[in-house]
């Protein structure tokens, strides 16, 4: 493996009791393909992140294998794209680096991951003559693939849980290579910090926070006696034109963006939403991640066919900004085009949940 183009980053910690600090930065010329060339990938599922990896991995020459329960709705997507597909027994006793079959573990295989949960919360206990790996890619799959088609590339984190091989990391490298992380950077981790953050990310700000936040505002306005429709756009529609400012050059440059007055009233009203008090609650929402409080609860939802989960989804479609944003959103040019995607994507997000 070269390492001519490897960079190391310096974060400032503001937790004097962290190790962090140092994060190495691996990119396409840090990767040798041979580690993965001679080998078998067998993609289990055919969701947001399978097809955007089976796809990816088996236009960069790697030999892939789809495995799919009978009767699932995705087999037939899998192999219109050209790709081999079995179900997930037959796949992974024919593959050398794969995700979810234990009784087909050969002593030197990789078990490889797209996210941390199950290793980090005992969920799947590997044999210890494995490799156990992770290349997460921090992009929905839909764009893990246009990126990949587009000779561009989607960052993605690597972690190594179990190196029992002694190139796990080899490995892992020239398969962040393969789907297109290389080509941006991939960020090395472990499973501990990359699930933990993610699942507090995803709770407290990016679905949980966000959506929250939004009806808020929006139910605000409302009550106060303006329309649904100014409401909605204020709230809702122009969070993406702002998070995108903040996407391509962070906090500074979206203010840099904004008028002044849009500056001034952030700067000088924004914490009095999010006080203190919205810290100690994201504090207590990082407790339940860390202490394992939150995987309890979701684990039991799962065995339970997750009828919280469906209740509360449920309650989420029923909220008045959503039928007002279906309306407002039939305005835009490029509603029939997304509508078509969302179809598309909601099909994919089915064949994770089952």
């Amino acid at each position: 493996m070269t390492n001519g183009n490897t960079t190391t980053t310096t974060t400032t910690d503001t937790n004097p009791d962290s190790d962090a600090g140092n994060a190495t930065i691996y990119y396409d010329e840090d990767a040798d393909t041979t580690h993965i060339a001679d080998k078998t990938v067998a993609v289990l599922g055919y969701g947001s992140q399978g097809h955007a990896h089976a796809q990816n991995l088996a236009e960069s020459g790697v030999d892939v294998i789809v495995g799919l329960r009978e009767g699932s709705a995705s087999r037939s997507a899998a192999e219109d794209d050209g790709l081999e597909v079995k179900t997930p027994r037959e796949a992974a006793a024919e593959a050398s680096v794969y995700g979810a079959i234990r009784e087909e573990l050969e002593p030197e295989n990789t078990l490889q991951f797209a996210h941390g949960f199950n290793i980090h919360y005992g969920q799947i206990r590997p044999p210890e003559d494995v490799d156990v790996t992770m290349i997460a890619p921090k992009s929905p799959g839909h764009l893990v693939r246009r990126n990949y088609e587009n000779r561009e590339g989607t960052p993605g984190l690597l972690a190594i849980y179990q190196d029992a091989s002694g190139e796990a990391t080899e490995e892992a490298l020239a398969y962040a290579q393969a789907i297109g992380c290389a080509r941006a950077g991939v960020v090395e981790t472990t499973f501990q910090e990359e699930t933990e953050t993610d699942l507090f990310g995803e709770q407290a700000v990016l679905c949980g926070g966000i959506a929250e936040l939004i009806k808020a505002g929006y139910e605000t306005l409302v009550d106060a006696g303006y329309s649904p429709e100014m409401a909605y756009f204020e709230c809702l529609n122009e969070m993406k034109l702002i998070v995108d400012l903040m996407y391509e050059g962070g906090i500074g440059a979206m203010y840099d963006s904004v008028s002044d007055t849009a500056e001034y009233g952030g700067l000088t009203r924004g914490r009095a939403v999010v006080d203190d008090h919205a810290r100690e609650n994201m504090e207590e929402v990082l407790a339940d991640v860390q202490n394992g409080q939150f995987a309890r609860e979701w684990i039991t939802e799962n065995q339970a066919n997750r009828p919280t989960y469906r209740q509360l989804r449920q309650g989420e479609k029923a909220h008045e900004i959503e039928a007002v944003g279906e309306r407002l959103r039939g305005l835009f040019a490029w509603a029939e085009a997304e509508g078509e995607d969302e179809d598309e994507d909601e099909s994919e997000r089915e064949e994770v949940r089952a």
